[in-house]
């Protein structure tokens, strides 16, 4: 399953966001990769960023429970969470805002 997702940034903490993602701590990729995710890119253009992975397990929701209970990814989350800014159309239960796929080749 290919996810794709949107979210701003706050401005002014744009640097701050991309040195933090520059060396994402070793706890939080191991749990990514634990709950199936492969592939996972973050792409910045201007406050607005996307993000893509492969799922690759056989239990998304389960999955993403887990990712969201590690300790370390919550750490992770704490300090990332604020420089984000949750687009308008997203769903009462989303942070990052999941978008259809209208087109892949591979």
């Amino acid at each position: 399953m290919r996810v794709g997702q949107v979210i701003r940034l706050d401005p002014s903490r744009i640097e701050e966001y991309e040195r933090l993602h520059a060396a994402v701590w070793p706890e939080v990729l191991a749990q990514i990769a634990r709950s199936g995710i492969r592939n996972y890119s973050i792409f910045r253009y201007e406050d607005l960023l996307f993000a893509t992975f492969e799922y690759v397990g056989e239990d998304f929701d389960a999955d993403m429970a887990a990712m969201a209970a590690d300790e370390a990814t919550q750490r992770w989350w704490a300090v990332c969470g604020p420089m984000q800014r949750p687009v308008t159309e997203r769903a009462e239960d989303e942070w990052w805002h999941t978008v259809p796929e209208v087109f892949h080749l591979d």
